[in-house]
């Protein structure tokens, strides 16, 4: 669903797992094991998938609202030691999208990441699939404060010296759309990760994406809507 306007953006902020990258199992499986490590109940996918997106210890607050510090921290760890050990198969773009990045990245558009991954752990998957040069700019929920505050992309628009008038943000999560909201840049929506995409109708979107080449129609400025 696109609306009936064509923009040029300047500055693109993608989120990455479950946006860009296919690694929603991962982030369920690091959770679910992690929870059993400390004793905790073992919750479903669905429920993790609520917390994707957000900063480690409020996504472990919200889903165990019980937890004490000590028990956070612990947990934290241990997700943290699961993750790295899944992780040293790496997960794969979602269809299209890395052919889409190299695309966008040809053109003289900006390109910048705001995540609820780890500084450590963004360093880490970037290096992994080669990507370090491709982004202009990145922040992470461990330097800055989590989403859905927008102090990720108000310090990436400050970054780059770009109005929030030039700038969209991609996401799959309704902390993606509500951050950028708060930031006053627009907002695309992915159909294909953690939230599902009824969800984030509701956030005033510039579009809601199904596939990578309606993403790209829409990034590089192609689609009628």
């Amino acid at each position: 669903m696109l609306k009936n306007r064509a923009k040029e953006y300047e500055l693109i902020i993608f989120d990455w797992d479950g946006t860009l990258m296919d690694s929603l199992a991962k982030i369920v499986s690091s959770m679910q094991k992690a929870g059993g490590d400390a004793g905790l109940p073992i919750l479903d996918a669905t429920a993790v998938h609520e917390i994707i997106g957000l900063e480690l210890g409020i996504a472990i607050s919200q889903l165990y609202p019980e937890i004490a510090n000590k028990d956070l921290e612990f947990v934290k760890k241990r997700y943290s030691h699961h993750y790295v050990e899944l992780d040293q198969q790496p997960s794969l773009f979602y269809p299209g999208i890395e052919a889409m990045l190299h695309q966008l990245a040809a053109t003289d558009k900006t390109l910048s990441i705001a995540t609820g991954k780890s500084r450590k752990g963004l360093d880490r998957v970037l290096s992994a699939v080669d990507l370090h040069g491709m982004f202009d700019g990145t922040r992470c929920a461990d330097e800055t404060d989590s989403k859905p505050h927008p102090a990720m992309v108000n310090e990436l628009l400050a970054l780059h010296g770009i109005g929030p008038d030039k700038a969209v943000v991609v996401g799959d999560t309704e902390y993606d759309m509500e951050m950028a909201r708060r930031a006053g840049v627009d907002r695309v929506g992915v159909s294909w990760g953690a939230h599902d995409a009824g969800r984030l109708h509701s956030y005033d979107l510039t579009g809601c994406v199904n596939t990578s080449a309606e993403l790209a129609d829409i990034l590089l400025g192609n689609a009628v809507r």
